[in-house]
């Protein structure tokens, strides 16, 4: 049996491009699981889109040796987590499999939103958390200072904190002594019965579905008949492993391990994330605690260019959603776009991403329509009042039906140098956010919490935010509740016939701003026919906004030379006669740019 003491389960949590996959690097060298040679920025962040970006995406699990300065041969189990606020589930799946975090702060950019907002998911684990003072090489740190904030925030003597360079290697040896000192061992029995928490779980082709996990009891042999303790459903553990760079084999896993597994599950949805793994001749009694199905936040339509690619979409999605716990999707048509599927997101970076990945590795052309939060609308039914749920604005009900529309809010903490205060809180104001307190986390920064509506922040909030302090503060959110608001459906109609995936739900007051700015973007971008085309925006049978694409004028009476001025008039109004036929039958192609006007109309 292996000695539970040798082991330490961590990871490292901080805001986005705070250096948590740098300090990965450092780790993995510093330990001697890769060697100078082999050695990439980034190493465990083995997507084209994080390499790009400088972020992680997918949650990463790693396995270490180190030899303490106390003699003994010690075990490290590195998981790796993302740091955009859109990527909290990963966050939290991760912190559920360790017993120790590093809370990895800035130097130069100091406590940052996501800093506070994963440090609460930390302590609510009941983890153990070491603050680390991170990049002190750049010129323009301030550790002793963040130190001193982060003193403030968790009650670390600021002296005791480890001031480090991830980039450089300093203080990281002295924080690896710190993580045997502090986290504590696993605790587990390895012959009570199975309990194995999946915090991930990746797609291969060939084997199916490899479930990643962490061993809370008992212990798992290679050819045990396992149950997912959720759905009940059993198969063989047919190939168990450790991560290490890669997946190396072994026959068993016990208690406090960290691995993978491999049973040749060929459906996706059997390897829920959050899930346990137990033994079907020898079940656990209950489940690890805290299982639950992620709630998307903002839904889109996504459809192929091609209609012949919606079965590649179709499957496309299925093995990104076995990666991709929080994505959800089901099938949808629309008249102007053909088959595709209403797709759930977390964030608008999160369906960035998904798109991105949808187009780059499995080779679609897609069409993405405008993002939507899910609504609560009270309406007259056949019983009496009833609530249905909109997440679609073809989805809303008739006008004259509607007694109420609940939206989402959510509580925002934001997160600035004080002299942008005025700027943040003029941006908040405009997006109908209710202001909640403030708070002086130093001299220099403050955090501003607002309840805001979800529909106005999902969409370009973050970029404005910004913008209006220069790239300083930072954001992060969580969901409060529905609350009733005064929301009507802004209906685009091109040519007089509605076009449902441009239309969009609004608060009355903006209606006219929106419809005015939505028309003048599509006006833009939809090409100029041969006959005038009006593009609308009404909400119920009320005109609010209007422009004119302006028809194509050829010259008919380029031909005419000489004679009365009749012969020019009659050419001319056949030509007029011909274009008003022509606008009875004639058919608009909308093209892509238009169903992504809407999202920047706050450009001008």
């Amino acid at each position: 049996m292996p000695d539970l003491s040798r082991i330490r389960n961590f990871c490292i949590i901080a805001h986005i491009d705070h250096g948590k996959s740098t300090l990965a690097d450092r780790l993995l060298e510093r330990t001697g699981t890769i060697t100078e040679r082999e050695m990439k920025e980034q190493t465990l962040d083995d997507m084209d889109l994080e390499r790009e970006r400088g972020i992680t995406i997918k949650s990463h699990a790693v396995r270490m040796q180190y030899a303490a300065s106390d003699g003994g041969e010690y075990t490290l189990n590195l998981i790796d987590t993302p740091g955009h606020v859109d990527f909290t589930y990963e966050v939290s799946r991760a912190l559920k499999a360790c017993e120790g975090a590093i809370l990895l702060v800035d130097a130069s950019q100091g406590i940052e939103a996501q800093t506070i907002s994963n440090l609460w998911l930390a302590l609510e684990q009941n983890l153990e958390i070491i603050p680390v003072v991170n990049k002190v090489d750049l010129p323009v740190a301030q550790p002793d200072e963040v130190a001193q904030a982060l003193e403030d925030l968790i009650g670390e003597p600021a002296e005791d904190i480890p001031q480090i360079s991830a980039k450089t290697g300093e203080g990281v040896d002295e924080m690896l002594e710190m993580i045997i000192d502090r986290i504590p061992a696993p605790s587990g029995a390895p012959d009570a019965p199975l309990r194995a928490l999946i915090f991930d779980s990746i797609y291969d082709a060939y084997r199916g579905s490899v479930v990643y996990t962490r061993l809370f009891d008992g212990t798992l042999e290679k050819g045990d008949t396992m149950e997912f303790m959720a759905n009940k459903k059993q198969y063989d553990a047919e190939e168990l492993g450790i991560l290490r760079m890669g997946r190396q084999k072994v026959d068993r896993l016990t208690a406090g391990d960290v691995g993978y597994v491999i049973g040749s599950v060929k459906d996706i949805q059997d390897t829920r994330v959050g899930d346990t793994i137990t033994l079907a001749d020898n079940p656990a009694a209950e489940p690890i605690p805290g299982f639950e199905e992620v709630k998307p936040m903002v839904f889109s339509g996504i459809y192929p260019t091609d209609t012949d690619d919606f079965e590649e979409l179709r499957g496309a999605l299925e093995k990104l959603q076995l990666n991709d716990a929080s994505l959800t999707y089901e099938p949808e048509s629309s008249a102007a776009l053909g088959f595709g599927f209403r797709v759930g997101f977390l964030g608008l970076l999160h369906m960035e991403i998904i798109q991105e990945r949808l187009e780059r590795e499995f080779d679609l052309d897609l069409i993405t329509t405008v993002p939507n939060v899910e609504y609560h609308v009270e309406v007259d039914g056949a019983d009496g009042p009833e609530t249905v749920t909109v997440d679609k604005p073809e989805d809303m009900p008739h006008y004259g039906d509607i007694r109420a529309v609940s939206e989402p809010y959510v509580e925002a903490d934001i997160i600035t140098p004080s002299d942008y205060i005025g700027n943040v809180i003029q941006l908040c104001e405009d997006r109908r956010g209710v202001y909640g307190s403030q708070r002086w986390l130093d001299s220099q920064t403050v955090k501003l919490e607002y309840e805001l509506p979800l529909a106005d922040i999902v969409f370009d909030f973050y970029d404005n935010l910004k913008s209006v302090s220069r790239g300083y503060a930072s954001f992060d959110y969580e969901f409060l509740e529905y609350r009733e608001s005064d929301l009507v459906k802004l209906t685009i109609l091109i040519n007089e016939e509605p076009a449902d995936p441009l239309s969009t739900i609004v608060h009355r007051d903006k209606a006219y701003e929106v419809g005015r700015k939505l028309c003048k973007k599509l006006k833009d971008v939809i090409p100029r026919q041969m006959f005038e085309v009006p593009i609308q925006a009404s909400i119920g049978s009320r005109i609010v906004a209007r422009e004119t694409i302006k028809a194509q004028r050829k010259d008919v009476t380029a031909k005419c030379y000489g004679g009365d001025v009749t012969r020019k008039r009659k050419l001319l109004e056949e030509q007029k006669e011909g274009k008003k036929r022509m606008k009875q039958m004639g058919e608009i192609d909308v093209p892509q740019e238009a169903f992504l006007a809407i999202l920047s109309m706050d450009d001008e």
